[in-house]
């Protein structure tokens, strides 16, 4: 039973009135009693909570920082009308806005409430109980109750870079509908005959239609539309130091998502793994216009781990699953003790069976620190980051002379890197 606050000014009301007329040991007694059947009636008058169903959508998902309206239905299956709040609870993460709402319900009557939510990161978050507090007519008393519905907000990914994804499947357009270049090797789809000119490799003559026409002809190529890319996250320690206005992990998550909708459009099909010491998320074998959800659903509640990544089990996760020669996109840091202790150990057996591809994100602010010279503190800051880019600096060198290429830029930039790494790829064939 909840006792609001104008049962007070009732009371007072009444006692002063009853002080006038009898002596004050009963004019309380009477005030007592007085507002007690206030209560009493207002109560009976009120009807049954019971008769009040709350239901909500179990979830309900949207973009990290965009706004979105989560809805309670609220239905009154009494004789009565129902007056009173409704309080919609959600966690402070989700910045809830409109979250009480007055409730006046009469007989068999619906009514749909809308609280907004802006979630500042992604993940799943779980809405907190609705509570209903019911007044009687006369406002002096009511009940309140909880009801616990289980819902949840899921925040995908942001994808800031799906501006230019569109652009960048047209260029992937216009470099399949012009390819058909003799391109030789593994990998490559066969596409026509031309006649053959100087120049030509001999080894792409094709001597029986040669004898079947007037002239000499080669077979010319495309690259390979079904190939396959295996997207490995690093989300061990290494993915929880900050950068720019995220962490590592964020910034990779949003070049994963580029060039996973890249690479569906492209033909191929993309598998994904986020792995520390365990498997955190996985997608496998989906391509097409599916893969774009498929993988923000999936990368939306996964966060650095504060471990070391057991980069042994990495390899035997990635082999299990990359049985045919791949494209395999590894995100991860350049630190020395990153690439010395846990890269280059499995690298001899990843790059004997795929191509690798490693994805690093730099701090902007690293790169600003080595150029100022203003003060003494300033030269200390710009010689610890010289270091830094210095070591950056072999360790890319020690991949490539390993057989692996490296792309390593800003958070704003990675993406498009990556994008445009991922074309040059296709158009030389090297998938």
């Amino acid at each position: 039973m909840v006792v609001t606050g104008r049962a007070a000014v009732a009371a007072a009301v009444v006692a002063l009135f009853v002080t006038l007329v009898m002596p004050s040991w009963l004019g309380v007694v009477l005030a007592t009693a007085v507002l007690a059947a206030l209560v009493a009636a207002d109560l009976a008058l009120l009807g049954g909570a019971g008769a009040l169903e709350i239901s909500r959508e179990p979830l309900t998902i949207v973009r990290t920082g965009r706004t979105v309206e989560v809805e309670v239905v609220a239905l009154n299956t009494g004789a009565r009308t129902l007056r009173g709040t409704l309080w919609d609870d959600w966690p402070a993460s989700t910045h809830p806005e409109n979250r009480g709402h007055p409730l006046e319900l009469p007989p068999n009557t619906k009514v749909r409430l809308h609280t907004e939510l802006t979630p500042e990161y992604r993940g799943d978050r779980a809405a907190g109980p609705v509570t209903v507090r019911l007044l009687g007519p006369l406002g002096i008393a009511g009940r309140q109750v909880r009801h616990r519905i289980p819902a949840r907000l899921r925040a995908l990914p942001p994808f800031r870079s799906e501006r230019l994804l569109a652009a960048k499947v047209r260029q992937l357009q216009q470099l399949e509908g012009r390819n058909t270049s003799p391109i030789r090797g593994q990998g490559t789809e066969f596409d026509s005959f031309r006649e053959y000119v100087a120049g030509d490799d001999v080894r792409t003559i094709d001597w029986r239609a040669t004898a079947r026409a007037q002239d000499v002809l080669v077979r010319t190529w495309r690259p390979e539309r079904n190939r396959h890319v295996v997207m490995l996250l690093d989300t061990g320690r290494v993915s929880a130091g900050r950068v720019g206005a995220g962490t590592r992990l964020d910034a990779t998550i949003e070049a994963a998502l580029l060039l996973g909708g890249l690479a569906a459009a492209g033909g191929d099909s993309v598998d994904l793994l986020a792995y520390d010491r365990e498997l955190r998320a996985e997608v496998s074998g989906i391509g097409g216009k599916r893969l774009q959800l498929k993988l923000m659903h999936a990368l939306a509640g996964v966060s650095p781990q504060l471990v070391d990544t057991d980069y042994q089990g990495l390899l035997r996760t990635t082999l299990r699953r990359a049985r045919r020669r791949s494209l395999v996109v590894w995100f991860t840091h350049l630190d020395a003790a990153t690439v010395q202790e846990g890269i280059l150990p499995v690298l001899p057996t990843l790059t004997r069976r795929h191509r690798v591809l490693l994805v690093s994100v730099t701090d902007p602010q690293v790169a600003a620190a080595a150029t100022r010279r203003s003060g003494l503190d300033d030269l200390y800051t710009a010689a610890a980051a010289e270091n830094v880019i210095a070591e950056h600096s072999i360790a890319r060198e020690t991949l490539r002379r390993a057989g692996v290429r490296v792309i390593a830029a800003t958070p704003d930039r990675l993406p498009e890197a990556l994008a445009d790494e991922y074309l040059e790829l296709k158009q030389t064939g090297a998938l």
